[in-house]
């Protein structure tokens, strides 16, 4: 049995407001430089109004679709009591909640095991741009 290692790396992603970001292509390469076969990659996003999500990466409109639905679940408004940063602060917080701010990944042969359709998403729940980080952590042999 091989021995496990581990690996933990932070990626920092620029986004551009309100937004899906695709971050797999990063990942996968940090991911294929650690040079392990078979484990298990945990992501966690450090801030509360961003998240991750696996979602599908060919079409568009899928991410547009997604957005316009948080954005009527967690409306921006004058109800909240928490708005500090302005009127998206605190949806952003409820968005964030609802999508999840971690995600783990299992390493096969090398590779991401992600479906034919799938990427990895940061998800930008604030109106304006941001440099948010992502924990990226490997554990495997």
């Amino acid at each position: 049995m091989a021995e496990l290692r581990q690996a933990t790396h932070i990626l920092g992603v620029c986004t551009p407001g309100r937004a899906l970001v695709e971050i797999t292509r990063d990942v996968a390469q940090w991911v294929a430089a650690q040079g392990m076969h078979e484990g298990l990659l945990t992501l966690l996003c450090r801030h509360t109004s961003a998240s991750l999500t696996i979602q599908e990466n060919a079409a568009p409109a899928v991410q547009r679709d997604l957005i316009d639905w948080l954005d009527r679940a967690a409306p921006e408004g004058a109800h909240y009591a928490h708005d500090d940063e302005g009127p998206d602060d605190m949806p952003a917080h409820i968005k964030a909640m609802l999508t999840g701010v971690s995600l783990g990944v299992p390493l096969i042969g090398g590779r991401l095991a992600l479906g034919t359709w799938q990427g990895l998403y940061l998800v930008e729940h604030r109106r304006r741009p941001h440099e948010r980080e992502i924990a990226l952590h490997l554990l495997g042999a």
